[in-house]
């Protein structure tokens, strides 16, 4: 009596039963609603009547009940109506708002539905009919519908969009604004304009306990009702369990066992999991397909998605709570596996297949689904492991970029797992994919060629983690693929196959794999090759990527650590790309600290951080002094503390040695970083008694050179030990130079400190050795420059006054030596070259810091060894000296070449002090550059002419030609040297890009020496264009002409030359035609495209519409100026960036949704930048091209073919405006069309005849062997038989008669084209003439000017059958050549031309068909004379239809 006096709460008998019949008629969607007084009076207590139902109904359905009497006899017994149960309870779930419900509906709707579920489980609900799906699904629902908004709105925050809107390689779009964000979550649905409601803790309590309470009612029912013949509702199950599994934090593990009981459950992702459990037993239906369901579900927690029924379910955050999902998820499934064993294998795939398509372009993503996949990967036996790795082997090859990232992902994780056994039942194919070497070699190693960079880069990145892991086995499959004698991957090169996904976004099912094509793998010998041009790739990334794989393989001894494999990290400190140069300097660390004792890397290590101490950018500054001060100053310790045994302090001095011997060139970086240490305040007080300790040990030279660097900077210390070392130098002089320069150095920087009795104690050393004459030159200027400082004063007189003594005393020693070796009569007896070059070098050096005490009669000495050995006196007595000096452009020195080298160097560093002097020497030295050869007088002279550049920038600027003249020079050495120092100048602006300049510089890109070459690139590029990035545009237009020597335009090329200067640069003729390209195409690589767009129009107006204007001559050398300007043209660096910016489309995801909205954004900005140009093209270009092609067609000139090239190109690009080009003239536009066409169809049959192959046997009776090429089946040439079976002829061969053999076509030598019979082409040609020449005839107004403009013919060939047997429909009784009404092309009628060999012009059926058909000549027949056609002018026939 108990359920009846709680069904009265309901007040089940007072509902209107009309009521009842109406719900149920319309299926609970659309009836009114329950009277207002009844609903009042159920609602009044809130929801105690439906718990008070829900506990009466509890004991009919449990299995401890079940001797109690039916509940549906109590129903009939007490008069109640199930129907009105149902209806009253619908009425309450079916109508409650998500957002608007009170705390009141929400728990009435829950406690309503949970006990409509129970009257589902109660037995004999299907003989009454109480299920209903509408019901069932509603109820689902109220899960979701009553848990509070706010909670389900932390949720929604916590989704983001899907990976693939920001891909990688573009800029993030600006984050949306929380508010924003927020009032796009809070907007309200249409018609709900009440305010969301608000709960306590409390309240979301009693919510979550009656939540609790409808799925544990759930889980009884799917106990004991089966969802067999129901899979919507299977579906709907599958679904809200799914989304419980996130509702609330897991603690700790779930377990998944039978046993226990859902009451003793507590938390909702318990209660799904059981829910989801339940679902995969027979029960409710085909195992297999409740299985899908379930898994397809959990699918979307895998991946860590949200709304996983949408077709683009969002991402969530990976939160710890979300990856606590992910793996609850994973091991449900691992657990469902294990029971079920083999039946779940199949779906099992499915779920990893799923995963692998479904992912999304993020790291963190893809690195969460790569574990997920092995961990389920781990649950297949070895058979169908084999097959899954098999299928994700194509699955790598698809199109897709993700998926190609993706598979290195799950590759990498894989190798992580220890190697599967080989299975013996497995076929060979299969059992490769066990292997960890096929994981390596194939699914790793084989991306590193990818057309995506992000594939390539990710590859290699994979590649260089691969030798980091424990595993041997991966290590040794590196190990062999860049083993010598390696031959083949695991896998053949055929299966390399790319591969494209078969599959609908929505449905769980198996995806297919098909074939795209062949991949062609390289052979393994060129293993290290690849990986080199890798460390070049265009993108930064991948080069990175490249650079960690090399150090990596270095690094384990896979590759010898060799200067060349060294050199490539070394280089790429200097790399474009400041990312690249901050990876290779890493790289280089990380190199260096696995094998710190090897010299070759110590080496590679400083060629590569210490010039970084010089880069522009701040960030890789800053890594080469961490990367030094790191290695080297930090390791620097007292000597009484040194070990030798200590890896990192003896590395720290191996380094240093070097600096001090093999690399000392890099001494100048080096004091660039001591420079940026000392503003640091680095060098404290104990780092140099440090220092100082070790200057008399077995690092004294290293030790020497850091006190060199550090001792300006230092503080005042007691520096009585280098006073001590300073002593023990001079008394025994047994120490190299570099260290002997060093000491001096320091002896400089500390020379403010010392006191005036050790002063003048240096100083006398000093000169003691500089009179001597017997150090080495590297010593004698460092020593001038130590006396300097020696003396330097307060007071400017005091110091010059010291110079002056000293220096001068050196310099008359000086003069006294060289008179008596010059002047005197015997003085070549006792001439000693070493010597002679000791006064001369320690003559300039002196000089240059007491110039008063230089006189006349030492400039008379020093020119003297540049002319000759005769004594030298002014003309008139007098001590002037005369306007000019006899050097050796007019009479031969004497002297050695070494001599004279010096002489020069002194007598420039005498200029530097005598403006006078460097007047008169300055026509001697650009003299001297044309005349001398020997190497080494040249090279000084340019040196010295630069510095003087400096000093005297406007005397000397008229000589620059002579100086950038040597940029020609034979010799290497004299090339570089004049780039740099021309660089320096220009840099400092003392030099101007004035006359032949520029182009001589730019000229220095095709040296025969590529590293003076790259040389020319990086000061072209790095140093002078960021200085003036509009160089290139102004100068290109010249470049033209200059490099094709043309000088009858009254602007460009108009300097001063002298020939053999125009002959020495001249880039003429087509023999340098390949290094004139390779200057323009390097300038307009660094144009911008406002520069692009420019240049374009300049070129027709300054070079093609002079030739059209008759300007400038059609000449040989206006054709070869034309033939340039056309390939310019052409090329493809002249093209705007923005027009060929999809050629990284493969780089972006099909169906992301960001990727499209920029390809939109790219295409609107092409189309705007289109139609910019196509106006330009139609005002600028096209006249000017259309004129120049008519005049070019009347002189039968050789640039008609650049022009067509250039038109054939510009079509290309343009194919869709080529109308609007020519919308004032479709005439021009058909006929230039047709011209295209006949171009594109020559230019196919010269390279059939460049690729045809001469016959093996000589021809017999000599006779011509010819035949038609063989075509494959995807050849272009290929056609199809005719209907009579006779084959058609190819277009590309000499016709022959039908029924003819056929013959090879052998090509002839260019040397014999005259003597060469007729070609097809050339039959062709001479019948389109014909024809023309038969219309103009016609013609009322003859125009010579389009002779030649409209080609007629295009080369056709039919079969027997066609010629003879006369079809009317298909020719219409007329010429062939007779144009139609409406014919857009004009040409000969296909498959309706005779091309005949015979002897007469008629054919069988002459007397019937003979104007139908066109015959031509054979070429070994002459030429018969033309006859007369019945040609009408199409215009003269538009004219008469328009009458």
């Amino acid at each position: 009596m108990e359920l009846v006096n709680a069904l009265e709460l309901l007040q089940i008998k007072t509902v209107n039963k009309v009521w009842v019949d109406t719900v149920w008629d319309f299926e609970f969607t659309d009836a009114e609603p329950l009277d207002a007084g009844i609903q009042g009076e159920i609602t009044e207590n809130g929801a105690e009547a439906f718990r008070a139902v829900y506990r009466c109904l509890l004991p009919f359905a449990t299995d401890s009940e079940a001797g109690l009497e039916s509940v549906w006899a109590v129903f009939g017994e007490n008069g109640i109506s199930v129907d009105a149960i149902v209806a009253v309870l619908s009425h309450f779930f079916l109508k409650v708002n998500a957002r608007t419900a009170t705390l009141s509906q929400r728990l009435i709707a829950l406690h309503a539905g949970s006990s409509y579920l129970l009257l589902l489980a109660i037995p004999g609900n299907i003989a009454n009919k109480v299920f209903h799906p509408v019901l069932f699904d509603t109820c689902l629902d109220l899960v979701k519908k009553c848990w509070p908004q706010e909670m389900a709105k932390k949720r929604k925050k916590d989704a983001i969009r899907s990976s693939q809107s920001d891909p990688k390689g573009r800029k993030r779009s600006k984050p949306i604004r929380k508010d924003a964000e927020e009032m796009e979550i809070d907007e309200p649905e249409e018609g709900d304009l009440e305010e969301e409601q608000f709960f306590s803790p409390q309240d979301i309590l009693q919510i979550r306990e009656a939540t609790v309470a409808l799925v544990k009612t759930l889980l009884r029912l799917l106990t004991k009702l089966p969802l067999r013949d129901k899979p919507q509702s299977v579906q709907n199950c599958a679904q809200i369990f799914a989304e419980l599994t996130s509702f609330e934090p897991i603690i700790g593990e779930l377990t998944f066992t039978d046993r226990e009981d859902v009451d003793h459950m507590k938390t909702l992702p318990e209660l799904a999991y059981q829910g989801l459990k339940l679902l995969c037993s027979p029960k409710h239906g085909n195992e297999n397909e409740a299985m899908r369901q379930v898994l397809h579900r959990l699918l979307y927690i895998i991946l860590m998605m949200s709304d996983g029924d949408c077709a683009s379910p969002s991402l969530l955050v990976p939160s710890p709570a979300v990856l606590a999902s992910r793996d609850q998820a994973i091991r449900f499934v691992s657990h469902i596996v294990d029971e079920l064993k083999e039946s779940t294998l199949p779906i099992l795939r499915i779920l990893l297949q799923h995963i692998c398509v479904q992912m999304v372009d993020r790291v963190e993503y893809r690195t969460s689904g790569a574990q997920a996949v092995v961990k389920l990967l781990a649950k297949m036996p070895s058979a169908n492991y084999a097959s899954f790795m098999k299928w994700l082997y194509g699955y790598s090859r698809n199109p897709k970029v993700v998926y190609r990232v993706f598979a290195l992902d799950v590759a990498m994780a894989l190798l992580e797992q220890p190697e599967r056994e080989p299975d013996p039942s497995l076929s060979p194919e299969l059992a490769a994919f066990l292997q960890h070497k096929f994981l390596v070699q194939e699914m790793v190693f084989g991306r590193r060629s990818d057309r995506a960079a992000t594939v390539r880069s990710h590859a290699l990145t994979c590649l260089a983690q691969c030798l980091e892991l424990q595993s041997t086995i991966a290590r040794e499959s590196i190990q062999e693929l860049f083993s010598p004698s390696a031959t083949q991957t695991v896998l053949e090169a055929g299966n390399s196959e790319e591969t494209n996904i078969q599959k609908t976004a929505l449905n769980f099912k198996t995806i297919e794999i098909s074939s795209k094509g062949d991949i062609s793998t390289s052979d393994m010998k060129e293993m290290m090759a690849l990986l080199k041009r890798r460390v070049g790739d265009p993108k930064t990334n991948v080069r990175k990527a490249a650079l960690q794989a090399l150090m990596s393989l270095l690094k384990h001894r896979v590759v010898p650590c060799s200067e060349e494999n060294l050199s490539i990290l070394s280089d790429r400190c200097r790399d474009p790309a400041v990312s690249v140069k901050k990876k290779a300097l890493q790289c280089l660390m990380d190199l260096l600290t696995a094998q710190p004792k090897s010299s070759v890397v110590q080496k590679a290590w400083l060629m590569g951080v210490v010039p970084a101490v010089s880069d522009n950018e701040t960030s890789v500054l800053e890594k080469a002094l961490e990367c030094l001060d790191h290695t080297i100053l930090a390791q620097i310790k007292n000597y009484r503390g040194y070990k030798a045994e200590d890896i990192l302090q003896k590395l720290a001095w191996d380094l240093l040695g070097l600096l001090c011997g093999e690399s000392q060139g890099l001494s100048r970086y080096f004091s660039k970083a001591f420079i940026a240490w000392s503003k640091q305040n680095k060098f404290t007080s104990s780092f140099i008694n440090n220092l100082i300790s070790h200057v008399e040990a077995e690092h004294a030279p290293a030790a020497w050179l850091v006190l060199s660097k550090v001792a300006s900077s230092s503080p005042r210390l007691d520096y009585s030990k280098i006073l001590d070392a300073w002593d023990n130098m001079v008394r025994n002089l047994n120490v190299t130079v570099v260290t002997f320069r060093h000491v001096l150095s320091v002896i400089g920087d500390i020379a403010p400190h010392l006191n005036e009795d050790t002063k003048s104690r240096i100083v006398d050393d000093i000169m003691k050795w500089l009179k001597s004459f017997t150090m080495p030159l590297e010593v004698v200027s460092a020593s001038v420059e130590v006396l300097y400082q020696l003396g330097r004063a307060e007071k400017v007189e005091d110091t010059q006054n010291f110079l002056n003594q000293h220096c001068g005393e050196v310099v008359s020693i000086c003069e006294s030596y060289l008179s008596s070796i010059i002047l005197s009569e015997d003085g070549l007896q006792n001439f000693n070259e070493d010597l002679v070059v000791k006064h001369l070098f320690t003559l300039g050096c002196a000089a240059l810091q007491c110039p008063a005490r230089v006189g006349k009669r030492i400039f008379l000495l020093v020119q003297s060894i540049l002319a000759s050995n005769v004594e030298l006196q002014a003309a008139d007595g007098s001590d002037e000296l005369p306007p000019t000096q006899p050097l050796s452009q007019f009479k031969p020195s004497s002297m050695p070449t070494v001599v004279r080298a010096h002489a020069f160097i002194t007598l420039g560093k005498l200029c530097l002090q005598h403006e006078e002097l460097a007047a008169r020497c300055l026509p001697a030295f650009a003299r001297e550059l044309e005349v001398s050869q020997e190497v080494a007088v040249r090279n000084n002279v340019v040196v010295v002419m630069c510095d003087l550049c400096v000093r005297y920038t406007n005397m000397v600027d008229r000589y620059i030609p002579n100086i950038s003249a040597c940029l020609k020079d034979c010799e290497p050495l004299i090339r570089e040297q004049t780039l740099i120092m021309l660089t320096n100048l220009l840099q400092e602006e003392y030099v101007k890009w004035k006359g032949s300049l520029f182009f001589r510089f730019v000229s220095m890109l095709v040296d025969p020496e590529p590293k003076i070459a790259r040389l020319c690139e990086f000061c072209l590029v790095h140093l002078l264009l960021k200085r003036n990035p509009i160089m290139f545009s102004q100068h290109f237009i010249e470049c033209i002409f200059h490099f094709n020597c043309y000088e009858k335009h009254e602007k460009y090329n108009k300097f001063p030359q002298t020939p053999s200067e125009r002959t020495r640069f001249s880039l003429r003729g087509s023999t340098h035609r390949g290094k004139r390209m390779k200057i323009y195409k390097f300038l307009l690589e660094h144009f911008t495209d406002e520069q692009r767009f420019n240049i374009i129009t300049k070129i027709s107006q300054n070079i093609l519409a002079s030739f059209v204007d008759v300007v400038l001559p059609l000449d040989e050398e206006g054709y070869e100026l034309l033939s340039d300007t056309f390939e310019v043209l052409s090329l493809k660096e002249i093209k705007l960036s923005a027009m060929h910016c999809s050629a990284d489309r493969d780089e972006q995801e099909e169906d992301d949704q960001m990727a499209m909205a920029n390809a939109v954004m790219q295409v609107a900005q092409k189309k705007l930048i289109s139609q910019v140009q196509k106006k330009n093209f139609v005002e600028n270009v096209i006249p000017i091209i259309i004129s120049l092609k008519v005049m070019l067609e009347e002189k039968r000139s050789p640039v008609l073919r650049e022009l067509m090239g250039y038109l054939q190109v510009m079509m290309q690009d343009y194919r869709n405006e080529v109308k609007d080009f020519f919308g004032a003239d479709e005439q021009l536009a058909t006929e230039l069309e047709y011209d295209l066409k006949k171009f594109e169809k020559e230019q196919e049959l010269e390279r059939q005849m460049a690729n045809c192959s001469v016959a093996d046997a000589a021809p017999v009776n000599g006779e011509r062997v010819s035949t038609t090429p063989a075509t494959t089946p995807g050849s272009s040439q290929a056609s199809p038989a005719p209907a009579g079976g006779q084959g058609v002829l190819s277009a590309m061969v000499t016709p022959q008669p039908p029924g003819s053999a056929s013959r090879f076509l052998t090509p002839r030598p260019p040397s014999s084209a005259r003597r060469q019979k007729p070609t097809t082409t050339k039959v062709l040609t001479t019948a389109q003439k014909m024809v023309e020449r038969s219309r103009l005839l016609k013609t009322r107004v003859p125009s010579t000017a389009n002779r030649n403009a409209t080609p007629l013919s295009r080369p056709s060939a039919i079969p027997e059958e066609a010629c003879s047997t006369g079809r009317s429909s298909a020719i219409h009784n007329r010429a062939i050549s007779t144009p139609q009404w409406n014919m857009s092309e004009l040409t000969f009628g296909e498959a309706v031309s005779g091309i005949l060999s015979t002897s007469k012009t008629e054919s069988k059926n002459a007397g019937k068909d003979d104007d139908n058909v066109l015959y031509l000549m054979s070429p070994d027949k002459p030429t018969p004379p033309p006859r007369q056609w019945n040609v009408e002018s199409p215009l003269l026939r538009r004219g008469t239809r328009r009458l």
